[in-house]
């Protein structure tokens, strides 16, 4: 081998090892942003339905992300009627903040956005047991939603048209009775109001 293929493959071999060492600090990188790298402790949830919560999906504590949703089950036995089971995987650091927290509930991001976990705090609720299975506030239910409006709707049309009906009939009485007052009115004028011949 000559020098010239010697000083080929050791600059090959050089920016291959560069390469590497960038991918790995990419993703190093990247795990860092994501918390993959920061300690975390476990917390279990449960909830009546998840309405389209996924594995992955951020937890919040007033707008703050502290954490991913690690995973989603049954459990064997309901608790409160609770039957679904989420395992939220919280950053360590914040634990004390946590612990002040009182209500855990899936809401969705934006109006048509993917669901979250969301923690709010309440000074005068009960504080969480984090050792215990938390019971979560379900997800507001947009099916029920828009069967109880549209069957509000049809309550309303079927309203209306009472109200119509009752306006017309009041409007039938108001001709009768101006047409009644005219009468005794022009009898009136004319003097002759008792008189019957």
């Amino acid at each position: 081998m000559d020098k010239r293929d010697f000083v080929k493959r050791l600059y090959a071999g050089i920016f291959f090892m560069i390469g590497i060492a960038l991918i790995f600090v990419v993703i190093m990188a990247i795990g860092v942003e994501k918390g993959f790298t920061q300690p975390k402790f476990k917390i279990k949830v449960l909830f009546h339905e998840v309405a389209g919560l996924s594995v992955g999906a951020p937890i919040r504590l007033s707008g703050v992300n502290i954490g991913t949703v690690g995973k989603i089950d049954f459990v064997d036995v309901k608790i409160d009627g609770r039957g679904v089971e989420v395992e939220c995987n919280i950053f360590s650091r914040y634990r004390r903040q946590l612990e002040k927290a009182s209500r855990l509930a899936i809401k969705t991001e934006g109006l048509l956005g993917a669901q979250l976990i969301e923690i709010s705090s309440d000074e005068h609720a009960q504080r969480l047991d984090l050792n215990k299975p938390i019971i979560g506030a379900d997800p507001l239910d947009v099916q029920g939603l828009a069967e109880s409006f549209g069957d509000t709707a049809i309550s309303l049309t079927e309203t209306s048209k009472g109200v119509g009906a009752i306006l017309k009939e009041m409007q039938y009485i108001s001709k009768t009775s101006k047409r009644l007052l005219d009468r005794i009115e022009r009898r009136v004028i004319e003097g002759n109001l008792f008189k019957v011949f």
